[in-house]
């Protein structure tokens, strides 16, 4: 591979928008004969685009990005407010976990603003 190669999908944030994603993330990776970084992959996607899915209104914009390195996954929306991880999340709390997970599994996570809102992205580093 050469050069990154980049794979889009737009979908509205709805209830379903997490597994269209993850399964386009995780198709995407075991097609490109990369599958080992897959259900990570498909993990994190699936808690950011809940995220949106949860806190914002609009579409979900996805990108994945594979380099020779290293895969990279945003999420876009139309907010401009970051994502606040919450503090201490009690044994019992359903959610509130998302962002910790991701930035626990992912090798990279960050957040960049766009002109129309925000990406949050996560970093996997290739074998």
């Amino acid at each position: 591979m050469e050069r990154p190669l980049t794979y889009t999908l737009f979908t509205p944030a709805t209830v379903t928008s997490p597994k269209v994603c993850r399964d386009f993330v995780r198709s995407t990776l075991e097609t490109l004969g990369i599958g080992e970084l897959a259900d990570t992959a498909a993990l994190c996607t699936s808690e950011l685009v809940t995220n949106v899915h949860l806190h914002v209104r609009g579409e979900v914009h996805l990108r994945t990005v594979v380099e020779p390195a290293a895969v990279r996954v945003a999420v876009y929306d139309e907010s401009p407010e970051p994502p606040r991880p919450r503090g201490t999340v009690g044994a019992e709390a359903e959610g509130g976990r998302g962002l910790v997970l991701v930035a626990g599994l992912a090798d990279g996570f960050g957040v960049t603003r766009t002109r129309t809102g925000k990406g949050v992205w996560f970093q996997l580093v290739r074998g």
